[in-house]
């Protein structure tokens, strides 16, 4: 099956980004005329929901607020059932540029599951303290399970191919850091091959992030025990 036969999804969690995600979905469309866009919104209480549809994407509405890893099930579940050979994974707030989808894509020809990495030597994100110490921790640890260099373990901008599509619609984590941690600790266990891309992070398009020193000490916590979990979990 050739890249232009293949059947691509993109799918985008979402809560509350109605400042940010129409000119998501419209910069998607340019870039990869191709996919089709499933927006899964997680209980927002603003816009989001009837921007995304006006955009052109699909919507799906979870009934409880689930957080990323919920909707991102949902997402690969839809995928799944819709019979979809690819499904690339992004944010709703722009910080993912869609002009590297094709390269995550082509990267699929020598892998079941793309990462596209904010720290390997593309763009000039940086990150501090606690949270930096946090990320260098997880992507020593996964290098060392997934048996290749891994620099940016916690991204959620990732590509996949039809045969992870059917694991993670069935086995996707839902706990904090689980969509991105144990997302690699499952998928290299049942066998399935990883590796990353460079990729360069924008700013957020609309909303507020959520950083702060205290938040930032949470998150180093956090991801031991999300580690601890990933590791330890049958």
């Amino acid at each position: 099956m050739t890249a232009t036969a293949e059947r691509v999804l993109t799918i985008m969690p979402a809560w509350n980004e109605s400042a940010s995600i129409t000119n998501v979905i419209k910069e998607i469309q340019q870039q990869v005329p191709a996919t089709d866009i499933l927006v899964v919104d997680d209980c927002s209480d603003d816009d989001t929901v009837s921007v995304a549809r006006a955009a052109g994407a699909k919507v799906l509405r979870l009934p409880y607020n689930l957080g990323v890893g919920g909707a991102r099930r949902l997402g690969y579940r839809y995928a799944l059932e819709n019979d979809y050979d690819i499904a690339v994974q992004m944010d709703a707030d722009g910080q993912h540029d869609p002009r590297y989808i094709h390269d995550m894509m082509a990267a699929l020809s020598e892998s079941d599951l793309v990462i596209g990495a904010r720290f390997a030597g593309e763009g000039q994100y940086k990150v501090r303290g606690p949270r930096q110490w946090a990320m260098r921790l997880l992507s020593y640890a996964l290098s060392a399970i997934a048996g290749t260099k891994l620099t940016d373990t916690t991204s959620g901008y990732r590509a996949c191919n039809r045969q992870l599509i059917a694991f993670y619609s069935r086995r996707y984590p839902v706990e904090y850091l689980g969509d991105t941690v144990d997302t690699i600790v499952q998928a290299k266990r049942a066998g399935f091959a990883i590796r990353q891309i460079p990729v360069a992070m924008r700013p957020r398009q609309g909303g507020t992030p959520s950083n702060s020193p205290g938040k930032a000490l949470i998150y180093l916590l956090r991801s031991g025990l999300a580690l601890l979990l990933a590791l330890v979990r049958r």
